[in-house]
């Protein structure tokens, strides 16, 4: 990692970045399952589950027990994300100095980012608390979703910055195919939640919808998977052909994992959308959003 620092400190640290990642994906299929089995207002305000208690009551059912389940795992992300910062913050006390007397840059970018990620958890809560007050606002769920794959960005960046592989910088195509591919997974991670917030799976069955043809933005987030998908094998073949090997590995896993998202996306559109396909595609989101960001960052170089 960095100089400074104890080989156990820096193993905490470096644990405790996984376990950022692990979970903020792992919320993502939580808040998934709330959607899918319709409990998205089964605590049907926020903070407090009902007007007079915290916790839900057994007239909620097992809409309620789900639905604060979920707004309970908010204080694990917590607890990983403080523990992890705290680790950040130690390191960087610890790291050594420039001539100028800075810090580590190693240790700030992962202080940085270790403070970006634990302060958008409490974000995210009140952008959830949003969404119930809202009844589920399709527009502000989708943003809801979103901002938990930049989170799981942050994430991966995070654990790069720690020990990311050794690697030189990429070429200027590779640069700006990386960044298109960039863009065109988050034009795709977007209309995915356009298709959810016109389907059937928007978490209560008396929620909005966008009023969208669900079979017309389907076909349309279809259409910027396929582009999402050339552009990652453009990306592949350029890095392959320039024995950018290390971009060219991650290219082809992010590949991978766009392919077995389109296959599961085909296969949920033609059998009605059953919950667990649903709920793997949502996983999968997570995997994608995680592989874009592992591939940007490998166009630049580490020593």
């Amino acid at each position: 990692m960095y100089a400074g620092t104890s080989a156990l400190a820096q193993r905490a640290l470096w644990w405790s970045a996984i376990a950022n990642l692990v979970v903020n994906i792992g919320i993502v299929v939580t808040g998934g399952a709330v959607r899918l089995t319709g409990s998205g207002l089964g605590c049907p305000t926020w903070p407090r589950c009902t007007e007079e208690s915290y916790v839900p009551h057994s007239a909620l059912g097992i809409h309620g027990a789900i639905e604060f389940g979920n707004r309970m795992l908010t204080f694990v992300l917590v607890a990983v994300a403080v523990t992890c910062w705290a680790l950040a913050l130690v390191h960087l006390l610890r790291s050594t100095r420039d001539a100028r007397g800075r810090r580590d840059r190693r240790a700030r970018t992962a202080y940085w980012l270790s403070t970006a990620i634990a302060l958008g958890i409490p974000a995210q809560a009140i952008l959830g608390g949003i969404t119930v007050l809202t009844d589920l606002n399709p527009w502000i769920v989708a943003g809801h979703l979103l901002v938990s794959m930049v989170m799981v960005g942050l994430c991966v960046w995070l654990i790069d910055a720690l020990g990311g592989p050794v690697r030189p910088a990429a070429g200027r195509l590779s640069v700006r195919l990386a960044w298109a591919t960039v863009a065109a997974g988050a034009l795709a991670l977007w209309l995915g939640t356009v298709v959810t917030g016109s389907g059937p799976h928007s978490g209560d069955q008396e929620s909005k919808r966008t009023g969208l043809d669900p079979q017309v933005v389907s076909h349309v987030h279809g259409v910027s998977v396929w582009l999402l998908v050339g552009l990652t094998i453009a990306l592949l073949v350029v890095a392959a052909r320039r024995n950018e090997r290390t971009l060219a590995f991650f290219a082809s896993v992010l590949l991978i994992v766009e392919l077995a998202q389109g296959l599961i996306g085909y296969v949920q559109y033609f059998t009605d959308l059953p919950e667990i396909l649903v709920a793997i595609h949502m996983l999968g989101a997570a995997l994608v959003a995680a592989g874009l960001a592992r591939v940007v960052l490998t166009t630049r170089a580490r020593a």
